[in-house]
């Protein structure tokens, strides 16, 4: 197999050609700022107004409660602040778990040293669920905000939202998902989660990179993040990205019509993929829950291999994988969620990061199994800890 096989859809996703052409025209011929009274500018205001219609009625949001970002991180950092910054006078507590994204963890940390927050950190089990009742033990009277991710992008564990937001409105406390990895390959309804605040990013749903939005419920009080214009009703400065803004749409609209049929193929690739590996690839373990999870998204931890090997070895075959987020992928720590979920430091070092696509085919999936219990058989070979442990096995 001659081409690239891409599995890393979680890092970001090919923009799909419709989404390129919605967008085009607001490069070349709409380029008017929406903010400009003319009727070139007009076109670029009706565009961004029927986006913010497409993506509201997707949540079951109104339109006014949708507010276009530069990305899901920038939408985490303001639904974060903003709140922190408009309720401190009720109190300086959050809580949020363990194996947020940094988006969120690095937030909560720079409001912690900064702006003495208050930030229960909250422990997950072995598949990387929030137990509901520890976090409503968690709540005391200064809490204002509970920041809980809606699927997680390493091992794709799919949280308990639901009776997240509710327990958060029995006590009157502010509730953000972090929906990233959730927007658009799960049914999200923000009523009847009870969500307050919900951040997404394009890219991730085969649209353009640079573009988010943050879902902020009417009536939430809620600081600006960038100061300037009147852009985006006051909250947002900043000129809105049209041809962004357009394409984001356009590609949410084509992943909720796609969705039912396009996750259920995905699911079953998946499972096809995580049994083979199972059955045929000895002392692997699968990580997140093998039921509550996304649909496209498989993690393992190999035993004896080191993951930057395996990445750099499997990149040789031309399969894109990763050891676990894109936005620590520099890093040489193993995965905080691997060592949330109570794995040792030498097992999370050799965990593998597999998202599929809709492009992805069950050919593509057999050719990598195939690939990955070469390369590992090769590693192991190499391990002096496999060595010890085959020595020990048979004493």
């Amino acid at each position: 197999m001659n081409k690239i096989i891409y599995l890393d859809n979680a890092a970001t996703t090919r923009v799909a050609p419709e989404v390129v052409e919605a967008m085009v025209p607001y490069f070349s011929e709409n380029y008017g700022n929406p903010s400009s009274i003319y009727e070139l500018a007009g076109a670029s205001k009706e565009a961004v107004s029927r986006s913010r219609e497409t993506i509201a009625g997707i949540l079951g949001a109104e339109a006014k409660e949708i507010y276009f970002t530069g990305c899901g991180t920038e939408a985490d950092n303001w639904a974060i602040v903003g709140a922190f910054e408009a309720y401190k006078d009720k109190g300086n507590h959050i809580i949020t778990t363990k194996i947020e994204h940094h988006a969120v963890l690095n937030t909560c940390e720079y409001l912690e040293k900064m702006r003495k927050a208050n930030v229960t950190y909250l422990d997950v089990d072995e598949n990387g669920l929030v137990r509901p009742e520890e976090l409503e033990k968690a709540i005391t009277p200064k809490t204002i905000l509970i920041s809980v991710m809606y699927a997680n992008n390493e091992i794709g564990t799919i949280q308990p939202i639901k009776e997240i937001g509710q327990i958060a409105r029995k006590h009157g406390i502010l509730f953000h998902t972090d929906a990233v990895q959730a927007f658009g390959q799960l049914p999200i309804q923000v009523d009847d989660d009870y969500i307050d605040m919900l951040s997404s990013s394009a890219h991730k749903i085969n649209g353009p990179k640079g573009m988010g939005f943050l879902y902020i419920r009417k009536g939430v009080k809620i600081r600006s993040f960038i100061h300037g214009g009147a852009q985006e009703r006051k909250r947002r400065a900043g000129t809105e990205n049209v041809p962004g803004i357009v394409g984001y749409a356009c590609a949410a609209k084509r992943a909720v019509d796609s969705m039912e049929e396009r996750t259920k193929r995905e699911r079953n690739l998946r499972n096809h993929l995580i049994n083979r590996i199972m059955k045929e690839i000895p002392y692997v373990r699968l990580n997140g829950d093998p039921e509550k999870r996304l649909p496209n998204n498989v993690n393992v931890s190999l035993q004896f291999i080191e993951g930057e090997s395996l990445l750099i070895m499997l990149d040789m075959e031309g399969i894109c994988v990763s050891s676990g987020s894109a936005c620590t992928s520099g890093s040489l720590d193993p995965s905080h969620v691997l060592l949330a979920i109570g794995l040792p430091h030498e097992i999370a070092h050799g965990s593998l990061r597999m998202t599929l696509g809709e492009d992805t085919t069950k050919e593509e999936l057999d050719y990598v199994v195939e690939k990955l219990k070469g390369i590992v058989e090769h590693l192991r070979a190499m391990s002096p800890l496999y060595e010890d442990f085959v020595k020990n096995r048979k004493k």
